[in-house]
């Protein structure tokens, strides 16, 4: 039973590099054609803690983050992410 374990277990981790491989590879080759990277609008919002447990929390702006189009962060977020979270706190 552990050697069925074992082998499941680098089976996936195996997978897991190749699928991290092939998504660097695909987005390196939509950068040399201009499409690796976008820009999605968040808004932003500053917290401030303040005395007795409280916290000022203010609008900051809408500000645009550059994001790759990729399944895995590559020096940017990846673009699904960005746009599932467009509330950004600093």
């Amino acid at each position: 039973m552990k050697r069925i374990l074992w082998i499941a277990i680098r089976a996936l981790i195996a997978a897991l590099i190749v699928v991290y491989l092939v998504d660097w590879a695909i987005l390196r080759v939509r950068i040399t054609r201009g499409t690796g990277y976008g820009a999605v609008r968040v808004d932003q919002y500053l917290s401030t803690p303040l005395k007795g447990n409280k916290a000022e929390y203010d609008y900051l702006g809408p500000a645009s983050v550059t994001c790759s189009h990729s399944i895995f962060p590559h020096g940017a977020p990846p673009c699904w992410w960005v746009e599932r979270h467009r509330n950004q706190w600093e």
